[in-house]
C-alpha cells in the first residue's frame, strides 16, 4: 500500500466513523425550546462539530491503523475473499 492508497483509506475510514458519531449527543432545536426562525425543529442546537471530528479522528485512525496491519502483513488478502473461485491460482 503506497501513500496515496493510505491516505485514501484514511478518508475512507474517516467519513464512515464521522456519519456514525454525527447524530451522538444531538440535541435538536424543538427539544432545546428555542426554535430559530426559518429552521426546522429538528435542526441540532449545538452541533458540537470540532468535538465530533476530533472523535472522529481518534477513532478513524485506530480503525485504519487495524485494516493498514492486514493489508501490509498480507494476512487476508484477494485470493482468501474468492469464493466464486474466478482467480487463476497463485504463482509459485
Amino acid at each position: 500500500m503506497g501513500i496515496t492508497s493510505g491516505l485514501v483509506l484514511y478518508a475512507v475510514c474517516w467519513f464512515m466513523v464521522f456519519f456514525v458519531v454525527l447524530p451522538l449527543r444531538l440535541v435538536t432545536q424543538g427539544e432545546d425550546g428555542e426554535v430559530v426562525p426559518g429552521t426546522h425543529a429538528s435542526a441540532p442546537a449545538n452541533p458540537q462539530l470540532k468535538r465530533k471530528a476530533i472523535i472522529t479522528s481518534i477513532w478513524a485512525f485506530g480503525i485504519w491503523a487495524i485494516i493498514a496491519f492486514v493489508i501490509w502483513s498480507g494476512t487476508i488478502t484477494v485470493r482468501d475473499i474468492d469464493f466464486l473461485n474466478r482467480m487463476s491460482p497463485p504463482p509459485r
